[in-house]
């Protein structure tokens, strides 16, 4: 990957879970975790439980309630908080973005955390990996009642925090949230090669990707 134009870069917007975090603890919680202890506190086998839930998450996903611990506690009729805090041993920071992290800041850069996590799920991670520090703001998408996929995130991100988008830098794991930004006119965009350490590498489609994050601190 070439060198960002670091000079040309104000503002550097930063996606939480596969981005900052390893992907593991979500593709883990959401797809193993959740179903089997769905089948156990509803009585019913681990096969019908996926039955019931995959319907449920291809419905809602994209939209703010795939990502609100309250609409899936009251749709599931369990805890999802509680059962998070089951697996958060799994709760991990993907290599060297800590030291991308502090080298961002020391070079004198705007940093503000974008995710689209609820606040109790990005609470319990900041429990577990100390993030706070490095940011201006870290904002949810669920302060703007828009996921980061439609445009009327930005809009509101715009009028909240007044970010020149040509200034800015923007990464991200997920395709579309990259082109919703890309859209509003966010000049820098870069997708994550790896975002779940346990699945290898994946196809970033027309956006370049970081592979390791020591490589984008060159030419702060």
């Amino acid at each position: 990957m070439s060198l960002l134009p670091w000079r040309d870069i104000d503002t550097v917007l930063l996606d939480m879970d596969g981005t900052l975090l390893d992907l593991h603890f979500d593709n883990h919680f959401w797809l193993e975790h959740l179903p089997q202890r769905y089948a156990e506190l509803h009585g019913v086998s681990r096969a019908m439980a996926e039955m019931e839930l995959h319907p449920l998450f291809e419905r809602n996903a994209g939209q703010l309630q795939w990502y609100c611990l309250d609409f899936w506690s009251a749709e599931l009729k369990l805890s999802v908080r509680d059962l998070k805090q089951e697996t958060a041993h799994l709760i991990a920071l993907r290599p060297d973005a800590d030291t991308f992290l502090a080298a961002i800041k020391q070079a004198g850069k705007r940093v503000v955390l974008i995710t689209n996590a609820h606040r109790d799920a990005l609470s319990l991670k900041l429990e577990k990996i100390q993030l706070a520090p490095y940011f201006e703001r870290l904002i949810s998408s669920h302060d703007y009642g828009y996921p980061k996929e439609n445009p009327q995130f930005w809009d509101a991100l715009q009028a909240d925090i007044g970010f020149d988008p040509t200034r800015s830098l923007f990464i991200d794991d997920t395709l579309s949230i990259l082109r919703s930004a890309r859209d509003f006119g966010v000049a820098h965009l870069l997708a994550v090669k790896e975002p779940d350490s346990r699945q290898g590498p994946r196809d970033t489609a027309e956006f370049a990707a970081v592979d390791d994050y020591r490589d984008l601190i060159a030419g702060l």
